[in-house]
C-alpha cells in the first residue's frame, strides 16, 4: 500500500503526489440567498449570530432561540415553581403524584424529547422551503477516488 504524502503549497498546488484527487461539489445549496453566499470568505468576514445575512439563517435563528426558551420552560418551570411554592406544589395531585414530583421526574424530560422532535420537524419544513437538500448522497468512491479517512489516512 502506498502512502499518501500529498501537501498542499502556498501556492494550492499539490505536491508530492502525481495523482491529485478531485474534489466535487455535491450541488448542496440551491437557493438564490444560499447562492449569492456562495463567494463570502467566512473567515475575512463578520458573522453576526443575533443579526444573520440571510433570511434562512434569520429563520433559523428564530427556530433556534423559541426551541431554546420552550426548553427553558419546561424543564426549569416545574423546578423554579417548586422552589417557589413548595406548599402548593406538594399539596397539587397529579396521576396521584405529587405535582413536583410528576413535573419534574415526568413532564420535563418527556417534553424535551417532544421539543427535540418538534425541531427537527420544523427544520426539515424550513430546509424544504429553502430548497436545502439534506438527504442528497454521493456514490461511493472505487479505486483512485478511495475515500479519505478522518485521521487523513485512506481507508483500509
Amino acid at each position: 500500500m502506498r502512502d499518501k504524502d500529498t501537501h498542499d503549497s502556498p501556492d494550492g498546488a499539490a505536491t508530492g503526489d502525481d495523482e491529485s484527487p478531485v474534489a466535487e461539489p455535491d450541488g448542496g445549496t440551491v437557493s438564490q440567498a444560499a447562492q449569492d453566499h456562495q463567494q463570502t470568505d467566512y473567515l475575512d468576514s463578520e458573522v453576526n449570530l443575533l443579526r444573520p445575512s440571510t433570511r434562512f439563517m434569520r429563520d433559523h435563528l428564530k427556530l433556534v432561540w423559541g426551541s431554546f426558551i420552550a426548553w427553558i420552560l419546561a424543564t426549569w418551570g416545574p423546578v423554579t415553581a417548586t422552589f417557589l411554592a413548595p406548599e402548593t406544589m406538594t399539596s397539587l395531585s397529579i396521576l396521584g403524584f405529587p405535582a413536583h414530583y410528576f413535573l419534574v421526574g415526568f413532564f420535563a424530560p418527556t417534553s424535551s424529547l417532544i421539543l427535540a422532535a418538534i425541531y427537527a420537524h420544523r427544520r426539515d419544513k424550513l430546509d424544504e422551503k429553502y430548497g436545502i437538500n439534506s438527504t442528497q448522497t454521493t456514490g461511493s468512491p472505487t479505486g483512485a477516488e478511495e475515500a479519505a479517512a478522518t485521521d487523513g489516512g485512506v481507508n483500509e
